[in-house]
């Protein structure tokens, strides 16, 4: 198949599972036209098309930490602020259409909306992603109900929508936009099962200078994310473990205030390191605000053989069962309670490191998961 993936910007979650789809799908002999603004060099062995946009101002489903005034969200334009994106989207995708066979828009929103216009126009079938990130606002009062009537139909008249979980189709699209479940593939996040590996820790703990037992929490150091959270559930285990943090944000200060001797902030790290500090960790634990649509440092420490403790909500727990961690109540000393018990419990945290394993080769295998799409996709073709 000739497939185009269509993305709103570089994203970073999102972001990463579209080039691994588009790295699988090459592998398996597909011809991957790859497109988003920024697009630097791309994908290896994809024809990378940079979507050329009208003003320096990048338009984002959710704001990165230090913006500035370089980012609009989405959800938050106007119509005619949306409209005037749109051209620039259409033009990228009607560059190459004639050759395609299927298109993927990524993000229930413009990226959506310019990927159905096209599509409608050159009569090619398509399917949308629809991240939960491009959903959710409509449940906040949300986007503008011209934007969102375009949004909805550029689902209604899909060939299919794409989730990672249940969650999103069920409690996030389906609310909203009345949609058959037979229309949807639910496709978990993958990943790579070679970084994130039990055995790749090799000298992760003297470039760190890490002793002990110690507990990781991966992300970005902002509210959403929950790292306050984990700052305060800390105090329930911080005699049996260090906590941790990897990631960037505006929170850091105020958090390394709080956290005294309890934790450490290394920042942003390397991905190279980021899989071997989860991968040695005693275990990894997380507490977002918000409900997480998947979430995938679950399915990371999966891998790495690290049992998780974490908030409960969303679609966390059709990643983590019992076997592979602790999923809690919404409170930060309960959250902390549960990892004191897991860290004073070595045979049980052995037995969920080898379940976890299990687990993620079983169920987060890039490969087999863009072989399913892949099978899917040429279904509705």
């Amino acid at each position: 198949m000739n497939i185009a993936i269509l993305l709103l910007n570089k994203g970073r979650g999102s972001g990463e599972v579209a080039r691994e789809h588009a790295r699988h799908l090459i592998k398996l002999g597909h011809k991957v036209y790859f497109m988003h603004p920024k697009i630097g060099e791309g994908i290896k062995g994809a024809e990378n098309i940079d979507i050329k946009l009208h003003t320096d101002i990048t338009p984002v489903h959710e704001y990165l930490p230090a913006a500035g005034k370089t980012q609009k969200q989405v959800a938050r334009m106007t119509h005619q602020e949306m409209l005037s994106y749109l051209p620039d989207y259409e033009n990228a995708l009607q560059s190459v259409v004639e050759d395609l066979d299927i298109v993927i828009g990524h993000h229930a929103n413009l990226s959506a909306v310019a990927v159905h216009n096209v599509c409608k126009k050159y009569n090619k079938p398509y399917v949308i992603f629809a991240h939960g990130t491009g959903i959710e606002p409509r449940h906040h009062g949300l986007w503008d109900d011209e934007n969102w009537e375009m949004i909805k139909t550029s689902l209604l008249e899909s060939e299919g929508v794409l989730v990672t979980t249940d969650y999103v189709r069920d409690e996030l699209i389906k609310p909203l936009i009345n949609l058959d479940d037979d229309k949807f593939l639910v496709l978990p996040c993958g990943v790579d099962l070679d970084d994130f590996q039990p055995t790749n820790t090799k000298g992760i703990r003297d470039k760190y200078n890490l002793h002990g037992d110690y507990v990781i929490c991966p992300g970005a150091l902002m509210e959403s994310k929950g790292p306050q959270n984990v700052v305060e559930a800390s105090k329930e285990y911080s005699d049996l473990a260090l906590t941790v943090f990897i990631g960037a944000g505006e929170m850091q200060e105020e958090l390394e205030e709080k956290a005294g001797n309890r934790a450490r902030f290394l920042g942003f790290v390397s991905a190279e390191d980021k899989a071997k500090l989860i991968n040695e960790a005693t275990l990894l634990v997380a507490a977002p605000e918000k409900k997480e649509h998947f979430g995938i440092i679950y399915a990371e420490a999966l891998a790495g053989g690290t049992p998780c403790v974490a908030y409960e909500g969303g679609g966390v727990g059709s990643i983590i069962t019992p076997m592979e961690g602790i999923l809690t109540e919404r409170k930060p000393e309960i959250l902390g309670q549960k990892v004191n018990f897991l860290l004073q419990n070595i045979g049980q945290r052995k037995q969920m490191s080898r379940s976890g394993r299990y687990r993620a080769e079983q169920n987060y295998d890039y490969h087999k998961l863009v072989k399913k799409l892949a099978d899917w996709m040429q279904d509705l073709i």
